[in-house]
């Protein structure tokens, strides 16, 4: 399986690309996992809800770039169904068994994804009503798709 994530912005935080070098390390065994980053544009304090959308815009043009035709798209969006692990862990292995051996994960910025980005999507997840800085976000997906293998697999895990 080959996994992308697919994500707006640098990733700064050292604790942060540590926890993803593990997990990705640990994935090699089951999947091939590139992590893609894409730009972000500055998004000062005060936007008015047109400078939003314009913004997201410019980072989903730049997200719908680096997504393949054949990619089966799961956005990261608040709105999105929150599924358990297992059930994640379903989806992954359902997906694999039906040929869709190339999904693309994708993390927006701070103001989210953008609609062209959505209707791209095959479907959205949620990982919580909270909300979570977009880095932060990347360690809790790679450890929830290196869990979603271990269920598959019937190795353990921590619960």
């Amino acid at each position: 399986m080959n996994i992308t994530i697919i994500t707006v912005g640098k990733l700064k935080e050292k604790y942060l690309k540590l926890g993803i070098e593990e997990y990705t390390k640990r994935l090699s065994s089951y999947a091939k996992v590139d992590i893609v980053e894409v730009a972000d544009e500055k998004a000062p304090e005060n936007l008015s809800p047109k400078e939003e959308v314009l913004i997201k815009e410019k980072e989903g043009e730049r997200i719908l770039g680096k997504v393949r035709p054949d990619d089966y798209v799961i956005a990261l969006a608040i709105q999105g169904e929150m599924p358990s692990s297992e059930k994640l862990a379903n989806k992954l292995d359902q997906l694999a068994t039906y040929g869709n051996s190339k999904i693309a994960f994708i993390i927006g910025g701070s103001l989210g994804l953008s609609e062209k980005v959505m209707d791209r999507a095959d479907e959205a997840i949620s990982f919580s009503k909270m909300t979570f800085p977009h880095q932060l976000m990347r360690l809790i997906l790679v450890e929830q798709i290196y869990r979603a293998f271990r269920i598959n697999r019937g190795e353990p895990y921590h619960k």
